[in-house]
């Protein structure tokens, strides 16, 4: 950074620096209010299928039959079933 030497240029400067603040403020907001996309982990809809899928699994019934059950694909009840897992170990070492 360059030393400032008048009062001219460091009013310069801060009118410079107040309009970059204002287009990263800009930025921020646009960030802030993008919608997100992909899987939204552990929502309603999530917890009511693998709140399912554990009294199904736990009652015997086959992974591809919850599957069907919950009209979700196999790799989805396999998630289901590595996070039950994870979830099981946890208590254990409680």
């Amino acid at each position: 950074m360059e030393k400032v030497i008048t009062l001219e240029e460091a009013l310069k400067r801060i009118e410079e620096l107040e309009n970059e603040n204002a287009e990263l403020r800009e930025e921020l907001e646009y960030y802030k209010n993008r919608k997100l996309s992909g899987r939204q982990k552990h929502n309603a809809k999530w917890m009511a299928i693998y709140n399912d899928f554990v009294d199904c699994y736990e009652n015997g019934m086959t992974m591809i039959e919850i599957a069907r059950r919950n009209n979700v694909s196999e790799r989805t009840i396999y998630r289901y079933k590595a996070y039950y897992d994870k979830m099981r170990k946890v208590e254990v070492d409680e």
